[in-house]
């Protein structure tokens, strides 16, 4: 498996939890601190916390540290994963739409044959 099919797994790994799919959409308004994506998910800091682990792993979201204090962790989205996962759906939508095509085409020659 290549590089880009790992990333794209990982990707979509990232995207099945619900909660995780929540904290992306609060995080297309501007960067947040954990706390306060924890309040507004409504789930518990360390789930959080979790659910950012495997966020940052995935390379959807940042984390940085202000240097005020070293122990706030600020987050923000990274576009590059969901690019990647947006060509990737392109390329399979167009197989699909040519495959669907050439069965649309099968079957009205198959009508055609079948008519005669």
């Amino acid at each position: 498996m290549n590089a880009a099919a790992i990333d794209l797994d990982r990707t979509l790994e990232a995207l099945a939890d619900p909660a995780r799919r929540r904290t992306i959409e609060l995080l297309r308004d501007g960067p947040k601190r954990a706390g306060d994506l924890a309040r507004e998910v409504g789930i518990a800091a360390p789930a959080m916390s979790r659910h950012l682990r495997v966020l940052r792993q995935s390379g959807i979201v940042a984390e940085e540290h202000p240097e005020f204090d070293a122990r706030v962790r600020i987050y923000s989205l990274n576009a590059a994963p969901i690019a990647e996962l947006k060509e990737w759906l392109a390329r399979t939508e167009e197989m699909w739409a040519a495959q669907l095509l050439g069965f649309k085409a099968h079957v009205e020659r198959s009508e055609e044959n079948h008519d005669r």
